[in-house]
């Protein structure tokens, strides 16, 4: 199976993709939030190495925090459409 990348479709906006990734990362402890994620999904995650885990239970924990960024993206959204009205 080809490896899957995500590709930024807009390259000048690189900067505001990773002062967004800062702010997500900054508002709780990245660590924290991972250890956290993965108890509430049930995902036997630990300190150190986690090579018992299956792809699925990593996607899982993986895609539990990165709907910490969607979140904070329609935040703004909102945000920017009260301003605008």
């Amino acid at each position: 199976m080809a490896r899957r990348r995500n590709k930024i479709l807009v390259p000048e906006a690189r900067s505001g993709l990773d002062a967004l990734k800062a702010r997500i990362a900054n508002s709780q402890n990245p660590e924290d939030a991972k250890f956290e994620a993965a108890e509430e999904i049930g995902v036997p995650l630990k300190e150190g190495y986690n090579g018992q885990l299956t792809s699925y239970q990593a996607g899982k924990v993986g895609g539990r925090l990165g709907g910490s960024m969607v979140r904070e993206l329609v935040k703004m959204a909102q945000e920017n459409l009260s301003k605008k009205q």
